[in-house]
C-alpha cells in the first residue's frame, strides 16, 4: 500500500497560450497557439520527449517566445532541473509572461531550491495578478509552511478554501500546518482529505462499502488498510488493540514487506497482500485514519513502548554476526540517511552519506548501516574515520531491521521508516529532521509524545544539515566520552 501524494499542486502550463510575440506568417508551420496546446497534453500525460520536441520548433524560430520559455522550463522541472528550470521560469516572465500562472510556478521552483524569501514573494505576485484565483493563496501557504511560518500558512490555505472550499491541496497543508501546532483535532478532520488529492493513489479498489466511523462492528467484519508509507504502518499499528476493542474480527491489509512485522505484533490477525485475496467486509478504514476516530489528543496518545519487539531467533543470529563484523571495544551506531527516493517529500528529508562525515570522523563508534536503496551505492565512496558495517546484502526484510536494531548502541536516521521502527521498540534512536519537519514530530521539542526512546535534532535554518550533523556529532562524542 503506498502513501497518497502530499506534494504540492503540480505545475500548471499557462492556460489558452497565447504567444508573447506573435510570429512570421511563415516561422513556424502550425499555428503556435495549436503547438502549445499539443505540447501542454503531452507535458500533462508525462511524454516529456514528445513535448520538447514540440517546443523545439517554436523556440528554434523565436528562442525568445515567453510562452514557450516557460512550457520548457515546466519540462525541465518534470525531469529534476530544479535550477535549469527556475532560469528560463525567470527569462519567461522577464520577456513579457507575466501573469499569476508563471508566477505560481516560479514560487514552487524557488521553494524546492529553498529559496524561500522569492517563493513568497513570486506567491504573493501570483495573488496580486490574479486575487480570484484560489492557487494563488494556496502556493503562498507551502512557502510559508516551508519556512514555519504556520499561522500565515494557516490564512492562506483558510482564503484558498474560501475561494474554493473543495480544494484538497489546500485542506491537506492546512491538516499539516495545524497537526504540526498541536491542534490535533481540527487538523485530523482535514487530514481526512488525503486521497481527494489528484493523482494520489486510491486508498483500496472501489467499493459500496463506508468508511468505519469508529462504532462498534459486532458480528461483522472490518478492513484496515495499512496505508502510506512503512513509517506510518508501524506508527499507527498501535491503534490496533483499540480497534479490537470495537470489533473483533478484523482483516488487514498490507504491504507484503509489513506483513511479517505486523504478525509478529499481533499474532492470529488476518493479514494479506493482494487485493483478489480480501475477505467480504462491512465497513473500512485506513490506518491513518484512526487517530481522528479515538480522538487523539497530545496527552492521550497510545504510547505503550515497546510494541513491537524482534524475532528472538534473529536477534541472537544478528549479534552474532555483528560480533564478527564490529571491531570490540567500539559504540554500534546504526545510521540511515536517505528515505525512499519516491517519497513526495524526500527532496527535505534524505541526505547523501558525505553529509555524515563529522560523525564518520569520532573515534570510540562503529557505524553500521541499515540504508536500502539507490543510496547504498555511495557506501563505495566512504572515507571515515569509523569503521563502517554495510548490511546491504545481509538484510533482507524488516524482521531483520528490528533484529539489528535490537543488538545496536543507538540509532542515527533521517525521517524514515528505521526511526520508527527505533521508536516502536523503544530502543534509543536520534532524527535528524528538516527545517519544516512533518507533522507528526511537532515544534520546538527534543522528544516525541509519539515514541518516548527518540531525541529530535532539527535545523536552524532550512536546508543547513552541515549545522545539524556537526551538532549530532558534538553530542555523540559527548555520549562516548562518558561511557
Amino acid at each position: 500500500m503506498s502513501s497518497p501524494s502530499t506534494a504540492p499542486l503540480p505545475l500548471r502550463p499557462v492556460p489558452s497560450p497565447v504567444p508573447s510575440q506573435r510570429p512570421a506568417a511563415d516561422a513556424v508551420p502550425v499555428p503556435a497557439g495549436e503547438v502549445f496546446a499539443v505540447a501542454t497534453e503531452y507535458l500533462e500525460a508525462g511524454r516529456l520527449d514528445a513535448a520538447d520536441r514540440m517546443l523545439g520548433h517554436v523556440l528554434s524560430a523565436m528562442p525568445n517566445q515567453a510562452d514557450a520559455l516557460h512550457l520548457k522550463g515546466m519540462i525541465l522541472f518534470r525531469r529534476g532541473k530544479i535550477a535549469e528550470a527556475g532560469e528560463l521560469m525567470e527569462r519567461a516572465i522577464a520577456l513579457g509572461g507575466i501573469n499569476a500562472t508563471n508566477y505560481r510556478n516560479l514560487s514552487e521552483v524557488f521553494r524546492l531550491q529553498a529559496r524561500l524569501d522569492d517563493a513568497i514573494v513570486a506567491a504573493r505576485r501570483a495573488v496580486t495578478l490574479d486575487p480570484a484565483d484560489p492557487l494563488g493563496p494556496f502556493t503562498l501557504a507551502m512557502a510559508h509552511y516551508d519556512r514555519l511560518e504556520l499561522d500565515a500558512c494557516v490564512s492562506a490555505t483558510r482564503h484558498a478554501l474560501d475561494m474554493r472550499p473543495n480544494l484538497p491541496q489546500a485542506h491537506m497543508k492546512l491538516a499539516q500546518a495545524l497537526l504540526l501546532k498541536g491542534d490535533l483535532g481540527p487538523g485530523w478532520d482535514e487530514y481526512e482529505w488525503r486521497y481527494q488529492i489528484p493523482g494520489a493513489q486510491p486508498l483500496m479498489p472501489k467499493t459500496d462499502k463506508p468508511q468505519w466511523n469508529g462504532g462498534p462492528l459486532q458480528g461483522q467484519r472490518l478492513l484496515l488498510v495499512g496505508d502510506q508509507g512503512f513509517g506510518d504502518v508501524v506508527m499507527f499499528a498501535r491503534y490496533i488493540p483499540w480497534v479490537l476493542a470495537r470489533c473483533p474480527d478484523v482483516s488487514v491489509a498490507c504491504s507484503g514487506e509489513m506483513r511479517p512485522i505486523l504478525a509478529r505484533m499481533f499474532p492470529g490477525l488476518h493479514l494479506f497482500n493482494r487485493w483478489d485475496e480480501a475477505p467480504p467486509f462491512a465497513a473500512f478504514c485506513p490506518f491513518s485514519g484512526l487517530p481522528r476516530l479515538a480522538g487523539t489528543r497530545l496527552d492521550t496518545i497510545p504510547a505503550e513502548i515497546p510494541y513491537l519487539r524482534a524475532d528472538p531467533d534473529r536477534v541472537r543470529a544478528w549479534r552474532q554476526r555483528l560480533d564478527g563484523l564490529v571491531p570490540p571495544g567500539l559504540r554500534r551506531v546504526g545510521i540511515a540517511w536517505a528515505g525512499r527516493p519516491t517519497h513526495s517529500n524526500d527532496h527535505n528529508r534524505s541526505i547523501s552519506l558525505d553529509t555524515l562525515a563529522p560523525i564518520a570522523a569520532l573515534d570510540g563508534i562503529a557505524l553500521v548501516s541499515l540504508q536500502k536503496g539507490p543510496a547504498v551505492a555511495q557506501i563505495a565512496q566512504y572515507q571515515g574515520r569509523a569503521p563502517l558495517v554495510d548490511l546491504d546484502k545481509q538484510l533482507q526484510d524488516f524482521e531483520d531491521t528490528a533484529a539489528i536494531l535490537d543488538g545496536l548502541d543507538l540509532l542515527v536516521c533521517v525521517d524514515t521508516a528505521v526511526g520508527h521502527f527505533a521508536g516502536a521498540m523503544g530502543k534509543p534512536a536520534w532524527m535528524m529532521l528538516p527545517y519544516a519537519p512533518d507533522w507528526r514530530w511537532l515544534l520546538n521539542r527534543e522528544d516525541s509524545p509519539w515514541y518516548p526512546s527518540l531525541r529530535l535534532f532539527r535545523h536552524p535554518q532550512p536546508r543547513r544539515w552541515d549545522l545539524l550533523v556537526q551538532q549530532v556529532a558534538a553530542e555523540l562524542q559527548r555520549l562516548v566520552a562518558g561511557d
